[in-house]
């Protein structure tokens, strides 16, 4: 049914939380995703790190995509980061991305090319928290060890009336006691699968589900009429909003050059724009270039400003295309690689700047003519 063990009659208390949990994941919980039916810590370890901030849906065909280009860890950890960041790209929060890489190539360095089986081994690598080392753990061992990612909080915070917002340090701690008392005493797969599947189905932040839910009767938020407000949201704070020029570049034949970002930090290790201060009139940026990248280049369009969110701040990206009219310099300028078109759909590119080149070049075929 979900190829997780069923616990033998008998062993739960059918009044327990965990209990009630495992018997609502065997009947009608998620059983069908792709990472699911397998032991395999590697395919474990990838779908956790995927689904860190980011919803199901929207992760299922990345993970088909990249258990498709590295079907084993082996692999994952030969490959270049390039290539890694190319078939990562679009899904966001790249660090993720860069730590997979990191921690496939300590396993091998350090354990032979396989996984840790224990949580406190695993939460030691690279990319991997107590949550996600807890998971893996839990589906690929059977460890009796406790999760906390998002949608988990969510529900023990209103299940057991915890005050304050989660990624608070004191509400985290008190959160984790919870999670560590509930643990049955067998069924840690089942029961694990069901605490993420209570919080991504029924438990949601908004229009939960409660009259299908399996622990309502005991569900203090419920009870006390404070299920909107519980967990409690995140401290207001305004969001600095930060602007550049992302200059897009071509030698006039729909060849484009772009320049490697550092490795760490917004979209760390990926290729992308040149950016440049937002107040540069076109002849100013033009000047800029020259000094930067030692091109002579001309703007021969202003797009339009396009706005995309970060976590922490918001991030206006002014596009302006220019054409290149003497680059002899800029094959030994360090950091710089020029791309076809062609190539735009499958190079390591943010997502909002393969959008911005697909717009304002490959579409048009021609700079040139745009």
């Amino acid at each position: 049914m979900s190829g997780f063990a069923v616990p033998a009659a008998g062993r739960l208390n059918p009044m327990t939380f965990s209990a009630r949990v495992i018997e609502w994941q065997l009947r009608h919980g998620r059983h069908d995703l792709p990472w699911q039916g397998t032991s395999d810590p590697y395919r474990i370890w990838l779908s956790e790190v995927m689904l860190q901030q980011t919803q199901v849906a929207t992760v299922v065909p990345y993970f088909e995509r990249f258990v498709k280009r590295f079907p084993d860890l082996l692999m994952l950890a030969a490959a270049p980061l390039d290539a890694v960041l190319a078939v990562w790209a679009g899904l966001g929060y790249y660090s993720r991305a860069r730590n997979l890489h990191r921690c496939a190539q300590q396993i091998v360095v350090l354990h032979g090319g396989a996984f840790p089986r224990s949580a406190a081994t695993l939460a030691r690598l690279p990319g991997i928290g107590r949550s996600t080392a807890a998971a893996i753990a839990a589906f690929a061992y059977g460890e009796r060890v406790a999760i906390l990612d998002g949608n988990v909080k969510r529900v023990l915070a209103r299940h057991f009336g915890v005050e304050g917002h989660p990624g608070a340090a004191a509400t985290e701690r008190e959160l984790w006691r919870h999670a560590e008392s509930q643990l049955p005493v067998t069924g840690i797969d089942a029961y694990t699968q069901g605490l993420m599947d209570l919080g991504a189905t029924l438990c949601l932040r908004r229009q939960p589900r409660c009259t299908a839910c399996p622990v309502q009767t005991t569900c203090i938020a419920k009870r006390d009429d404070r299920i909107d407000a519980l967990p409690a949201p995140r401290p207001s704070r305004s969001r600095p909003l930060r602007a550049a020029i992302l200059a897009l570049v071509s030698d006039g034949r729909g060849v484009m050059l772009l320049e490697r970002r550092a490795p760490s930090g917004i979209w760390g290790g990926l290729l992308s724009a040149p950016e440049f201060d937002p107040d540069l009139s076109d002849a100013e940026l033009e000047r800029a270039m020259a000094l930067r990248f030692g091109l002579r280049g001309e703007v021969i369009h202003q797009g339009d400003a396009v706005r995309h969110e970060f976590t922490h701040y918001s991030f206006l990206m002014q596009p302006r295309v220019v054409r290149v009219v003497d680059a002899l310099a800029v094959s030994e300028a360090s950091g710089l690689e020029w791309l076809p078109a062609g190539a735009v759909e499958h190079a390591a590119l943010p997502a909002p700047v393969r959008r911005l080149l697909r717009a304002l070049l490959v579409d048009s075929r021609e700079i040139a003519a745009t």
